[in-house]
């Protein structure tokens, strides 16, 4: 049986010096290898092929055979890793807090503890009849966040 520690050695080896990044390695029964990686410009197929030759070309088929599958996470896909969301600092994204509703906006920082949204929202100003438009400030701890994901857009900014 192939070890997950053993795969992500491989891994680490083959990314050393690049701008690729782990995002997830899981191992099922059949020895059937799942990776996700992602680059901090944007994952591309040499990536992949570049992950996937590096623990290929490290395991003996003849000791233990193995299905091995290596791509990035797709546009739909959550944030598993803290690199993906400075990896889309200046994006925007929707925010599924454990607790209450999601919230979109720009991602404007990350830190060790979280991460910073702001957005436009149109609030009414007491003593005004109608609804301004006002910058709102979005602040989340990473473990109060229960799923990020990039809002996909088609306009033109």
């Amino acid at each position: 049986m192939i070890a997950v520690k053993e795969i992500e050695d491989l891994i680490s080896q083959a990314i050393e010096e690049t701008s690729i990044f782990l995002i997830s390695c899981e191992i099922k029964p059949g020895n059937v290898i799942t990776v996700l990686i992602d680059n901090e410009n944007d994952a591309s197929i040499v990536d992949c092929m570049k992950v996937s030759r590096g623990i290929e070309h490290n395991l003996d088929r003849e000791s233990d055979d193995f299905s091995l599958s290596v791509s990035s996470p797709g546009l739909t896909e959550p944030f598993l890793v803290k690199k993906q969301y400075v990896k889309n600092i200046g994006r925007r994204v929707t925010i599924k807090p454990k607790e209450g509703d999601k919230i979109e906006g720009l991602l404007e920082e990350v830190t060790d503890e979280g991460v910073r949204l702001t957005d436009k929202v149109k609030e009414r100003i007491e003593g005004r009849k109608s609804k301004h438009w006002v910058d709102k400030e979005y602040l989340f701890s990473f473990e109060d966040i229960k799923e990020t994901k990039v809002v996909i857009s088609f306009k033109k900014n």
